[in-house]
């Protein structure tokens, strides 16, 4: 199947001070656009489900954003909350303190108790990983804690962090999937070629800011579709 740039991607509303009218706005533009989600702060759940209700852009919700040290438990209620409210997919923070102090039994249990909710659901899970502050032995590592406990995708970066996707990141996590869990590029993807480049790696989803979608999307070639990737 043919896909076209837009549904590849989740467009970002996050900013902390972003007033009300503003967030409205802003996923106003990612509905037309037709992006696959549009990705918001908990506290706008509720005008992203009206809004979203009876398009083709999903609500995508961040969860233990931006830093990922919230209790595991506390996670596993937030999920919870946020599907009851009508969200179709989470982002999760996962611990990447854990992940730095190679606990792979907490970071496994950290993203477990979010893919059990979101699995009851039959919602999916991203586990953002931050992996501008990992090795890439950590980010391997990190990956498999995240097929094990049964997410659905990995995802570099929140935006928020030290820095964004990188090629070598997004590689790692790639070889370390094998197949067994998507791949999301996120951070610093501004433009056509960047968001190209890494569809042509084998990622299927792509995290952007919602003031990049213009441009991303005005890139893309004249019939539209960019990959025949399963998204």
């Amino acid at each position: 199947m043919k896909v076209t740039i837009n549904r590849y991607l989740d467009a970002a509303v996050l900013y902390p001070e972003l007033e009300r009218a503003a967030a409205r706005q802003a996923i106003q533009s990612i509905i037309d656009y037709g992006c696959r989600t549009a990705c918001i702060r908990p506290c706008d759940i509720d005008i992203a489900v009206e809004m979203c209700q009876d398009t083709e852009t999903d609500v995508c919700v961040v969860l233990g954003f931006p830093h990922g040290c919230g209790l595991s438990r506390v996670k596993s209620l937030e999920a919870q909350a946020y599907l009851d409210d009508g969200v179709d997919e989470i982002d999760m923070v996962v611990n990447y303190g854990f992940i730095r102090s190679e606990r792979w039994d907490l970071v496994e249990q950290d993203i477990r108790g979010v893919s059990e909710a979101t699995r009851d659901r039959s919602s999916l899970l991203k586990v953002i990983l931050e992996t501008s502050e990992l090795s890439t032995e950590q980010i391997k590592r990190a990956t498999e804690c995240a097929v094990e406990a049964r997410a659905d995708y990995v995802k570099t970066s929140t935006g928020f962090g030290s820095g964004g996707a990188t090629v070598e990141a997004v590689q790692a996590m790639l070889g370390a999937a094998d197949g067994r869990v998507k791949v999301k590029a996120s951070g610093g993807i501004r433009n056509y070629q960047q968001a190209q480049n890494y569809i042509d790696l084998g990622v299927t989803r792509l995290g952007v800011g919602y003031l990049a979608v213009p441009a991303i999307c005005a890139g893309a070639p004249a019939n539209g579709a960019v990959s025949d990737n399963d998204y």
